[in-house]
Order: structure tokens, then sequence, then C-alpha cells
């Protein structure tokens, strides 16, 4: 250990495990170490014994529930936009030769108390009942503007200036209402609050062209979402791969990592079990820095275990279902997720959801009851509570870059967000996803 490396990267979280991928690729020499003996961290897949440890140690997992290795059960569930951020840093990094997805069954919001499924084409809204009659030719006619706007063409702006515009104003304009702006902006921008309606409006309609293209990126598929098989925990192994085989190296179960610094305050090395390896600077989750982040919020996350679908979703083995604020009185959006044995993730006949929010007040488990009453019979419960953390710096004087905890999306646009400002932060370079090629496939 007793060696000296570009950069040493603490925990194996996903935002690690790519940061670290990415750094390698790009000719770095990285030391890669975690105090679990397992990779994942915070976004870990468990499986049921380790599910059992984590929530309910001294006790054994029922016998009915099947052998615990059939089971990956994720403790931040996000499905994957299928042209989203995320997938073009897979091709990138070719990190997808690793992994297969499937495509998730369903998209549903809920309104006045019903799910509802989140229209996919022209003509699913014009039958779905989350809108009027009129409304729908209005929604429709904005749906148009959205897909035929091309920012480099003003002849599509159709007058607008969406920079200057807010959302609001260019709702307004459409003459939609107030259920329909609060389907369009929560399940189909995934925004978690409202916040974004004074904002400019070009963000937004950048999020639901981002749905639509991943709407119709693969074949066939009915929503906008994949997900790996065997669950998310694939994703850092597979970037925990890249990493070493441009020369990165991998030191699991080092409970004692400790952030070395020289006389400037500056990060320059790790201390484990008595030996430095020395480093030009340190990545990690914020658990390897005490006193450098600053907890921001919490996140609530309730993990079931089921032996049938959600009910109302047409038996569907993978859905999404979005709960807006205004529909429950809350400030930020309820989340369900769900995967079963389909995906991998649960043995033979089983579900696994999630429902999980931002946590508002001092009892955050009945903040998630709205998505709990969605689910029907529950065999098995287990609810967590962790913090949302952020930097105190950027890492330029410290030498410390240090990520953001996971928030409640079930989609990882923002995290994903997360990993390139560090990229950005850490070399001084931005990583240009958006002029990469997409031609490769996708098992899916």
């Amino acid at each position: 250990m007793d060696e000296e490396y570009d950069a040493i990267v603490l925990g194996t979280g996903l935002k690690e495990c790519i940061i670290s991928g990415l750094l390698s690729v790009a000719g770095m020499k990285v030391l890669h170490m975690d105090r679990n003996s397992y990779y994942g961290g915070e976004s870990a897949s468990l499986s049921l014994d380790q599910l059992w440890s984590k929530f309910r140690a001294g006790e054994e997992p029922p016998k009915s529930l099947g052998r615990g290795n059939d089971y990956n059960v994720d403790l931040v569930p996000k499905f994957i936009m299928a042209d989203g951020k995320l997938i073009k840093v897979l091709i990138h990094t070719d990190v997808v030769k690793y992994l297969e997805f499937k495509a998730c069954d369903g998209s549903y919001v809920y309104k006045q108390g019903k799910i509802h499924k989140v229209p996919a084409s022209d003509m699913e809204a014009l039958k779905s009942p989350l809108m009027s009659f009129f409304e729908k030719r209005r929604a429709r006619n904005f749906f148009i503007y959205v897909q035929d706007y091309e920012e480099k063409d003003p002849r599509t702006h159709k007058g607008r200036d969406l920079n200057r515009m807010s959302m609001r104003q260019l709702f307004a304009e459409f003459s939609l209402g107030d259920d329909t702006v609060d389907f369009i902006g929560h399940a189909i921008a995934l925004y978690k609050d409202d916040s974004y309606l004074d904002q400019a409006a070009l963000s937004t309609v950048r999020k639901i062209k981002l749905y639509n293209d991943s709407l119709y990126r693969f074949a066939g598929t009915k929503t906008p979402y994949i997900y790996p098989l065997y669950g998310l925990g694939e994703l850092p192994q597979s970037f925990a791969r890249l990493s070493a085989v441009y020369g990165g190296t991998y030191m699991l179960n080092k409970p004692d990592c400790e952030v070395v610094y020289n006389d400037r305050g500056e990060a320059c090395g790790v201390k484990s079990e008595g030996e430095v390896a020395k480093c030009k600077f340190v990545v990690g989750d914020p658990s390897y820095f005490p006193g450098k982040f600053k907890v921001v919020g919490k996140v609530a996350r309730a993990i079931c275990i089921m032996d049938h679908p959600i009910p109302g979703t047409v038996d569907a083995h993978s859905v999404q279902i979005v709960i807006p604020q205004k529909q429950v009185g809350r400030r930020s959006d309820i989340y369900v997720f769900c995967s079963s044995y389909a995906h991998n993730i649960a043995a033979k006949g089983k579900y696994i959801a999630f429902v999980s929010t931002t946590v508002e007040t001092s009892v955050p488990s009945q903040e998630l009851e709205p998505g709990l009453a969605l689910l029907g019979p529950i065999e098995h419960k287990f609810i967590h509570v962790a913090d949302y953390e952020c930097p105190l710096a950027d890492g330029k004087e410290d030498k410390c870059f240090i990520s953001r905890g996971y928030d409640a999306f079930t989609h990882f646009e923002s995290t994903v967000d997360d990993i390139l400002e560090m990229y950005t932060r850490i070399t001084g370079k931005e990583l240009d996803l958006d002029n990469l090629s997409l031609n490769q496939t996708i098992e899916g």
C-alpha cells in the first residue's frame, strides 16, 4: 500500500465507482478503498440475509421467502432513464457490456385517490382519464410544441424565448389546467416540488423531451425506464471492474481508512492499518470526511416484500408511481418503485416495493403512508431514514472531493449531475455526454 497514486477513492457507492472508472479511463493511477467487505456502500443491493442483518439483527429471514441469495434488494432504488445521462456514461466507458437490462413495465401518477397510467403516446393521451376532452386537445398542442422544439432552430421556438419565459408562463400560453400541469411537472418532467414553475422554461422542456426520447429509445417499451437484472448493485461492481481494467487497485474491508493532510491542510494520502498511501487528491462519500460536510435534509425509504404486484398496475412486474405533493398536502413528492423476480431481485413469485420521500416532519414513517397504502398486503416492511449530505467546499483548496448523498428521486439524472460536476471540479474538464454516439446497442 505504500505507493503513490494520482487519486484515492474512498467508498464503493455508485458515485464513487463511476468517478473511479472515469479517472482510470482518463489515465490516472487510482487506489479505491472501502471500509465494508462488499461493494455499493449506501447504494448497495443486499441479499435476504444481509437485509435482515441490517434491519433485524439477531433474527433469521423466514424460510417462506425462499433462498436468501435470490434477493438483491436495493437500498437506494432508482430506475434508469433509457436515453438519460447514466446510459450515456455507461456507453462512454463501455461498462454497458457488463450489464443486462429489462424495461420497466408501467409508469403511473396518483390523482384524487387513484393511480393513472402516464400516457405514452398521443393516442393514450386522448384516452387518458387524467384530462377532460378539451384539456386533452390543449395538452396535445403543448406536447407537439415541445416535441418539435429544437434549441438551435429559432423557427421551432414560435417567438418564445424559453430562457426568459418561466414554465408557469409557458403552461399558461397553452391554457393548461392545474391537474395537467401537476402530472406533466411531476410524472413526466419528474420534479419533486413546484419551484420549477418560476424558473426558466427551457430546463423543463429539456426534461419533457428526455422523457419522450427515453420512451422511444428501445422498440416495444411502455415506459422511459430500464433497470438492470440483479439490481443496482451491479452498477458499482461494473464500474469497479472498469477501473481495474485500466489499472485501478481495489481494497475492501478497510474499516480504519483515515485521510492524511499536509501542513497546508490539503489531503495528501490515506492511512490504513499503519500504512499510508500517498496521492494528489482524495475522492469519497461524506462519511470519510468528518467536519467537511453538512446535513441539508433527510430521506425516508420503506422496503416492502410482497407476494403480488401493486393493485391497479395491470399485474406489472416493475412500475413507478409518482404521488405529486399537492395530491397529499405536502411540499415534496412521494415515489413508489416496484420490481420483482422478473428482474432477478427476488425469489420466484415475490415483489419488492419501495416508497421514498424527502422528510418534512418529525415522524418520517407517517409521511410514507400514502405510498404504502397503494401496495396492498405487505409481508415484511423495513423503514430507514438517511441523511442527505452536501460538502462544505468544492475540494479545490483542500483536495477533498466529496459526493452528495442520495435523494428521494426514483431515477438517476440528479445522481449523474453530481458525478459530472465532481469530475469537472477534479479534472477541470467537462465530460460532454451530449456529443457521444448512442449507436451502440444495449440488451433490453
